[in-house]
């Protein structure tokens, strides 16, 4: 299937996708705990089955059975030698099932393992590991494929670059979000589209998770940024539990009908997740097949993306501020930093000039002694993990701005394309490939333009040279190459210009490094703000500076505010607030190699070691807590003062969404680096220990970042945890739970599929006398499915489970 073929399928109206096949499978025999994909193998007709009833339903784009097809799921079960002949085979079983009346999407998802910081797994790792499921699907013979249940935005992006870095099939992507709209790793759904149509999927949308009403939202949110069809593919409403099954309520008639909203709201590829028959999609199909979808957009946004947001950049827009600061140029700490591989003080600026007021944050490693380039790669890993601004990337070597547009888990701005022949023949196509907006320099193999006319030729001439490579007018930021006031009396006249020649000409964006205008001038801060303030009114839409310098933030805000921008008269109020309640000085924190220094106080969230926690500093958790030990306290107290109380704020940032998984997981490393640092010291000092619990992943069940991630905040709370791991048996389960006189056990489970075996453990526990607690959670489990089955408790997530735990314990 080309491209061109998929758009035309598009072009002719709604797009029908299958419904969902572990449900249906389960109801023909397929057992918990063996891999599907063998299994389905193995029994041949029940698939092929199942999937002809699909296309006589309406399908046009079947989902080859080959889900978690790739090395490390496969390994687990024994089977990644077979990881090629699997996929082939796969592919073939649906081929001979669409006999032609449908096409067949090689079907590919997360692996489960964590990707660095998180965990231990390198991204071009992952790349690799998807690439040989690609390349096995595509010699099989699949039309297109599709990248589902995704919960990390950087897994999918790596995924996708495998499928276009090994073939010209057409790519679709779809994550699964959370109740509170976003996925499990806190991308909401407009970063999703804005990156992954940026990085050139053909589709995207979101599968699983929740029935049609609650992914109404979403898909609207997703249609106002998307420049590519939205697909969503929603479960048959949320499962219940009937004569000791599990069940999905919704009928195809209900089903058909809420689906319609999907489509009214903007989607135009559908389909059905868990619990959805061949008669939900065949009545899906019924519904929508008269709709007239929405129009798939072609203008673009001017729009760069983090992980975790989204950044519009309007040419009749409030000015915004690119922090300057992470720029080893002149700063000595910062360049002792980077030479001895600590990151310290980059993350202490990325967070300042996110407080400070900054909209994006410019990220240069350019300076001797190090490998820039590895530097660079490090340093966005580390930013990334602090801050939800997007990033400007800065270099003078393409080879380092390629590498790091490649790692960068967003849509990046790049800083900066140049009309010099090397530069620009190289970086567009990079710049095209991956997505990104760019600044661009007018600046010549000549060098710098000697008029005003040469300057805007140039930026004409290197317009033009991006668009003949793929890219938008929207995608480019003009940089108005400021020169200062003090050798060139014209050079603010001259940026003001060029800012109102590239709006009101050319239709682009504009950018410029204020304190170049004033270099070599006394009191260089008020030339700057002034400058400023006439920019902003002048048309400049982005401005390079140092957000920690108050003046040029409160004067942007005023600009802002007389320019009468949507939502600029609170945006000033706020900044005008009392700053008794911001963060130490980022001087301050230089001074120090990065960490703040505070008075002494009583105070919880003034020490040190509760900053550290809160921040998920693990490199610096060592020394604070060495620090504190000197100064007197016990390690006891240590733990109870504020270690406990850090994590407990962290738990509360989760819950209100101000923090994610990346945040919730790095502040728990954290605080267990720190524990393990002080256990040698509590021997014979600890009056009770604290009880001890039991998780797990049941049976049939490969999934446990939940599970995982439970086990550390609960070893973080002093309890003695005895991790099963994933895919255990309720025998094994219940044994070890009453030889270790085990209080609380706890089950996790992400697939509805799954959600059974958490019944028959606690069957199990009744039958063999086990009197201690049974909780569960999983992103599928209820609180209603917690009653049904008789669970003690239900937990949403780690955070929760902690304090659940500690209620129980309590009674």
């Amino acid at each position: 299937m080309t491209r061109d073929e998929f758009q035309q399928l598009i072009a002719d109206g709604i797009v029908m996708l299958d419904g969902a096949t572990g449900t249906n499978l389960q109801q023909a025999g397929l057992p918990v705990g063996v891999c599907p994909e063998a299994w389905i193998l193995e029994n041949r007709t029940a698939m092929i089955d199942l999937q002809r009833q699909f296309v006589v339903a309406g399908t046009q784009i079947l989902y080859a059975p080959t889900f978690t097809g790739n090395r490390i799921k496969l390994g687990e079960y024994g089977l990644a030698d077979r990881l090629a002949e699997m996929n082939r085979d796969l592919v073939a079983l649906s081929k001979e099932a669409a006999a032609g009346k449908a096409f067949v999407a090689g079907d590919m998802t997360m692996t489960g393992r964590q990707l660095r910081p998180l965990g231990e797994l390198h991204f071009e790792e992952l790349v690799d590991v998807y690439k040989e499921q690609v390349v096995a699907l595509a010699d099989g013979g699949a039309d297109l494929f599709v990248i589902e249940t995704m919960m990390s935005l950087q897994e999918t992006r790596a995924a996708v670059l495998a499928v276009k870095e090994s073939c010209d099939l057409p790519v679709m992507a779809t994550l699964t979000f959370e109740n509170d709209g976003r996925t499990l790793f806190g991308t909401p759904p407009a970063a999703a589209v804005v990156t992954l149509q940026s990085l050139g999927v053909d589709a995207v949308g979101l599968n699983c998770s929740t029935g049609p009403d609650g992914m109404l939202p979403i898909v609207e949110e997703m249609y106002a940024y998307a420049t590519v069809p939205i697909i969503a593919k929603p479960n048959a409403g949320l499962p219940a539990l009937a004569d000791g099954a599990t069940v999905y309520t919704m009928t195809p008639g209900d089903f058909g009908a809420a689906c319609c909203r999907l489509v009214a709201a903007g989607a135009r590829i559908v389909g059905g997740c868990c619990g959805t028959t061949p008669e939900h999609i065949r009545v899906l199909a019924e519904s929508v097949g008269t709709m007239e979808p929405l129009p798939v957009k072609k203008e673009k946004r001017r729009v760069i993306s983090s992980e975790r947001s989204v950044l519009d950049i309007r040419l009749d827009g409030p000015l915004q501020i690119v922090g300057e600061r992470i720029n080893p140029t002149g700063k000595k700490k910062l360049q002792e930093e980077l030479r001895a591989g600590t990151f310290d003080l980059v993350r202490a600026m990325a967070r300042e000039q996110e407080e400070k007021g900054a909209a994006v944050l410019d990220v240069n490693m350019g300076m001797n002694g190090i490998d820039e380039k590895a530097t660079m790669l490090q340093a966005i890993d580390e930013i990334t993990g602090v801050t939800n601004l997007p990033l400007c990337i800065d270099s003078s070597y393409p080879d380092v701005l390629a590498a790091a547009l490649r790692r960068y888990p967003g849509r990046a701005l790049l800083n900066s394309v140049s009309y010099e022949t090397a530069k620009y023949e190289k970086l567009l196509p990079v710049i095209r490939k991956y997505g990104a907006m760019f600044i661009l320099l007018p600046l010549s193999d000549d060098g710098i333009p000697a008029t005003q006319d040469e300057k805007h030729r140039i930026i004409r001439a290197l317009t033009s040279a991006a668009e003949a490579a793929g890219l938008a007018r929207e995608d480019i930021v003009v940089d108005g190459l400021a020169a200062t006031v003090g050798a060139a009396p014209r050079a603010a006249l001259d940026c003001l210009d060029t800012f109102a020649y590239c709006r009101n000409s050319l239709g682009l964006a504009t950018i410029c490094g204020l304190s170049n205008i004033s270099f070599g001038l006394p009191q260089r801060l008020f030339v700057n703000a002034a400058f400023l303030t006439m920019a902003a009114a002048g048309g400049l839409t982005l401005a390079i500076a140092n957000p920690s310098q108050e003046l040029l933030l409160q004067a942007a805000a005023a600009a802002n505010l007389l320019m009468n921008h949507e939502g600029s008269d609170l945006a000033y109020i706020q900044r005008m607030e009392p700053y008794g309640s911001r963060t130490v000085s980022l001087q301050t924190a230089e001074k120090n190699g990065g960490t703040a220094v505070r008075a002494e106080t009583d105070r919880e969230e003034d020490n040190p070691v509760f900053e550290a926690v809160l921040k998920g500093e693990k490199g610096t958790i060592i020394s604070l807590t060495k620090a504190e030990l000197d100064k007197g306290k016990s390690a006891e107290t240590i733990i109870n003062k504020f270690l406990i109380p850090a994590i407990n704020r962290v738990g509360e940032l989760f819950d209100q969404q101000v923090y994610f998984l990346p945040q919730l997981i790095a502040g728990a490393n954290t605080m267990e680096k720190a524990i393990h640092f002080l256990e040698p010291l509590l021997q014979g000092n600890v009056a009770e220990e604290k009880a001890t619990i039991v998780i797990a992943t049941v049976e049939g069940d490969v999934h446990d970042i939940g599970k995982n991630l439970v086990a550390l905040m609960l070893r973080n709370y002093g309890y003695h945890v005895i991790d099963l791991g994933k895919d255990v048996p309720a025998s094994r389960i219940i044994a070890t739970a009453m030889a270790e006189h085990a209080a609380v056990v706890g089950l996790s489970a992400l697939m509805t599929t799954t959600m059974m075996q958490m019944k028959a453990v606690i069957a199990k526990a009744a039958a063999s006398g086990y009197n201690g607690k049974i909780i569960i959670g999983g992103a599928a489990v209820t609180p209603g499915f917690a009653v049904e089955i008789g669970a003690d408790g239900y937990s949403k997530d780690a955070a929760e489970c902690v304090k659940l735990v500690g209620t129980m314990l309590d009674r």
